[in-house]
């Protein structure tokens, strides 16, 4: 009964409402909200020119230098070879620069070397250079009148000719080791500072000025290298 009661009052509930046209699909077809929902949606673009070539939207124009980058910098390969030919040219640049340094180092040592043995014996020619010195005098003491006479003492003859081949033999034995007398007199040389020393000055007659007329003490050479100067009288006629 009461599931009855309850059925007749919402029968009656419905009929009382209003009941409101049913509007058909086809009549929003051409409305205009078709129209714009019915739009196909399309993205914006964007034109660049970029050398001449262009490109749409947001697009990063390729170039040959984007892609030449683009592939060293992708490229681990690439990167180690230039790696590698900047170490072997660096290397190279130290091998020529060790390779000149060795050579001035053999040069300079043989340098070094020669003026070692050309000069080994400069102290011992400056000590030797006295006795010289001495058997020099020794031999001009003696005159050429003395030895020409018919009387002349024998005895004396065979000293000054015993000397005489004694200091030939030493100036012969010195010259093999390279050092050498020299007397400007005997060949009238024009005054040199760096092989002679004046120690005094006149006029004479037929000689030109400067010229070492007169020798003192002669002077020896080592190798090129001055011992010795020569001391000198030099001519001075102005």
């Amino acid at each position: 009964m009461i599931q009855r009661l309850l059925v007749r009052r919402s029968i009656a509930f419905s009929s009382s409402i209003p009941r409101t046209p049913t509007v058909s699909c086809l009549s929003h077809y051409n409305s205009p909200l078709r129209k714009i929902y019915a739009t196909p949606f399309l993205p914006k673009c964007y034109s660049t020119t970029v050398e001449g070539k262009t490109t749409t939207g947001g697009e990063v124009p390729v170039t040959e230098e984007t892609n030449s980058e683009n592939a060293t910098e992708g490229d681990p390969l690439k990167k180690e070879l230039e790696a590698k030919n900047r170490e072997v040219i660096d290397l190279k640049d130290k091998y020529l620069r060790s390779v000149a340094d060795f050579r001035n180092l053999q040069d300079r040592t043989k340098r070094e070397i020669q003026s070692a043995k050309d000069f080994a014996i400069t102290r011992f020619a400056k000590d030797l250079i006295d006795s010289v010195d001495n058997l020099d005098r020794a031999l001009s003491t003696v005159s050429a009148e003395k030895l020409s006479q018919d009387d002349a003492n024998q005895d004396l003859v065979n000293l000054y000719e015993g000397l005489k081949m004694t200091n030939g033999i030493l100036m012969q034995t010195l010259e093999k080791h390279g050092l050498k007398r020299f007397d400007p007199s005997e060949t009238g040389e024009k005054f040199d500072p760096n092989l002679h020393e004046a120690t005094f000055q006149t006029s004479m007659e037929g000689k030109e000025d400067g010229t070492a007329f007169h020798t003192q003490q002669k002077g020896f050479i080592l190798n090129g290298r001055v011992v010795r100067a020569a001391k000198v009288g030099v001519v001075k006629n102005s």
